[in-house]
């Protein structure tokens, strides 16, 4: 039969040994949390490495954008200059007209505009996927196209859309706000505007 003492001691062994296990897994966790903090170190660098690299695409991929759009304006120009000069009439034909007032902008692609009889304004907007977008777009320049240019406030002014991609509803979209549509066709852009079709002037 045990003694007090021995139950005693009995009860300080068992203490010990789970004090001793209880430093051990103390320990085991002080080195999980401090691998864990370098993988959240490492994991904070990747991520911002990670975002340095997204906005440099997105910066790239902006200035290709705006490569890609100066190069369909830049073929577009010499077959619109022969459509707006042969079918329209217009005398005066000028690329990349941007106009500023009272702290606002306007920027058109191409401008036309003859100072004859005919006296007619039309402005183009190239484009080479077309969005909804691009229609209020167009709208809009055609809106305050008088406000920026008065000089051309007896004309009548008349839209045109210049698309290398469009979608057939969108198509429809743009022929159903008045606004003229050509397409480009062997790098080439023809006029693609029903018989029935009614432009609307400004």
């Amino acid at each position: 039969m045990s003694t007090a003492a021995e139950e005693i001691w009995s009860i300080l062994r068992e203490v010990a040994q789970s004090q001793k296990e209880t430093d051990l897994k103390f320990k085991e966790t002080a080195r999980e949390i401090h691998a864990m903090s370098r993988e959240v170190k490492t994991t904070a660098r990747e991520i911002k490495e990670a975002e340095y690299q997204i906005k440099e695409l997105g910066k790239q991929i902006g200035g290709l954008g705006k490569k890609f759009g100066s190069f369909t304006e830049g073929l577009a120009l010499p077959s619109m200059e022969k459509i707006l000069q042969q079918r329209f009439g217009m005398e005066v034909i000028s690329p990349s007209v941007r106009a500023s007032k009272n702290g606002k902008h306007m920027e058109i692609d191409v401008l036309a505009y003859a100072n004859s009889r005919i006296n007619q304004v039309y402005l183009v907007e190239v484009k080479s996927h077309v969005r909804e977008e691009s229609i209020i777009q167009i709208n809009t320049l055609l809106e305050h196209f008088r406000s920026f240019f008065p000089e051309h406030k007896d004309k009548t002014v008349y839209g045109i859309l210049a698309a290398v991609d469009i979608t057939p509803t969108l198509k429809g979209r743009v022929l159903d706000e008045g606004i003229y549509l050509a397409r480009i066709h062997n790098e080439v852009f023809t006029m693609e505007t029903p018989e029935a079709f009614q432009a609307k002037a400004y």
